[in-house]
């Protein structure tokens, strides 16, 4: 794409110039004409009185965007077992495949018993399957020349995967290999009507703003997407699909994987699969705020979760962090206690089932948010909370 000028047209108003941002617009022989400053910002386009000002897409974009058809998802596997980011983005390639009127595919490397069949299940029309041993664990080299010579030989439009260590780790090479674009830890995928691209959501500057991304003109349009923000297709147990079998002949790998060896913490913390949530923020007010949140957490059989604001205080370990730069969470019950809801929070548990915020603040951004909101003193209402969660209990 490039913005063009008809000189016949023009008249030297300077409308245009006044209207450019990026000041990629001079007048030259008493005509507007447009620099290499130009962004494409198209602000220019509806200010010219005489439409002397236009869009004009170029033979090679029109070339790249009409090429391509399908979505798939590039469903992660460890130890046999499949992630449950890739059920979630299965969920959302649903969705973005029936706008678009095409089919939904999973790639999967590594044998895992029934796991090409599970994902038909969850929503794939097909499969490529690669059960190889030199694929069943994961390794940068051979995972990329297998998935870039898959895309390659059959051209779909969209390629998800999810913003985990492995996606994170190997995406990137694809995109490379593949001369396209890649936006990484969306958080939202839509299609525009318009156009039919991706639009790729993600935070951006630290949080503040939720960017929109486009890739217009190549494909595939490729992002990797925040584990526990998207919702899971519904599993039908009767639906049938196609499983295509793949040979790993050109996976061919400098390294081997020796030995992978798990960390493990003295306090297992796994938010990502718990059904409730109590975190705290600043509002709480300190570590003994936070052992009041321990007692609610201990009446609930909740995880505990933390906002940044609290872990940087010392109140609260790391591995409690929720959030853009913590964990993203999705439970049946997140309790937000003494948290204000900045985005940089909200984009690591938005897609909780309920909200209940619990903040002395009535203006505060996370009632925007809360599915309930109470408003009061933490010290006030959580050991209220806590006694009548008891007494319901019998405990």
């Amino acid at each position: 794409m490039f913005i063009k000028v008809n000189r016949e047209k023009c008249t030297g108003c300077s409308l245009c110039i006044s209207s450019c941002p990026y000041d990629a617009i001079v007048l030259h022989e008493e005509r507007a004409q447009i620099t290499p400053l130009c962004q494409l910002c198209r602000a220019c386009l509806g200010v010219c009185p005489e439409g002397a000002i236009s869009e004009v897409a170029e033979a090679s974009d029109q070339k790249e965007k009409g090429q391509g058809s399908g979505v798939w998802v590039f469903a992660e596997q460890r130890d046999g077992v499949i992630a449950g980011v890739s059920l979630e983005l299965l969920g959302a390639g649903r969705r973005l495949a029936g706008q678009l009127g095409t089919d939904l595919s999973a790639v999967l490397f590594g044998k895992v018993g029934p796991g090409p069949e599970e994902l038909i299940r969850w929503g794939a029309d097909r499969v490529y399957y690669c059960a190889d041993d030199s694929v069943a664990n994961f390794n940068d080299e051979p995972y990329a020349r297998l998935l870039a010579d898959l895309i390659t030989e059959h051209r779909p439009e969209i390629v998800l995967a999810g913003a985990t260590a492995i996606g994170r780790s190997f995406i990137p090479r694809i995109a490379a290999r593949l001369h396209t674009g890649l936006t990484a830890d969306c958080t939202s995928l839509e299609i525009d009507p318009e156009t039919r691209d991706l639009l790729q959501v993600r935070p951006a500057f630290g949080g503040n703003i939720m960017a929109t991304i486009l890739c217009p003109h190549t494909r595939p349009q490729m992002a990797t997407v925040r584990p526990r923000v998207m919702k899971p297709a519904e599993y039908a147990s009767d639906r049938k699909g196609e499983i295509i079998p793949v040979s790993a002949a050109q996976a061919v790998s400098r390294t081997r994987v020796v030995e992978t060896i798990r960390e493990v913490s003295e306090v297992a913390v796994n938010l990502a699969d718990a059904n409730i949530i109590v975190a705290g923020g600043r509002g709480v007010g300190g570590e003994k705020g936070f052992a009041l949140l321990f007692e609610l957490a201990d009446a609930l059989g909740a995880s505990i979760g933390a906002s940044r604001g609290a872990v940087d205080e010392g109140w609260i370990p790391y591995r409690h962090q929720v959030g853009q730069t913590g964990k993203t969470v999705g439970p049946k019950i997140y309790i937000a206690c003494g948290i204000s809801g900045a985005v940089q929070h909200v984009v690591g548990m938005q897609s909780s089932d309920i909200i209940i915020a619990i903040n002395k603040n009535p203006e505060a951004p996370i009632f925007n948010i809360a599915t309930y909101g109470i408003v009061g003193e933490i010290a006030e209402i959580i050991p209220l909370l806590t006694r009548k969660i008891r007494e319901a209990k019998g405990l």
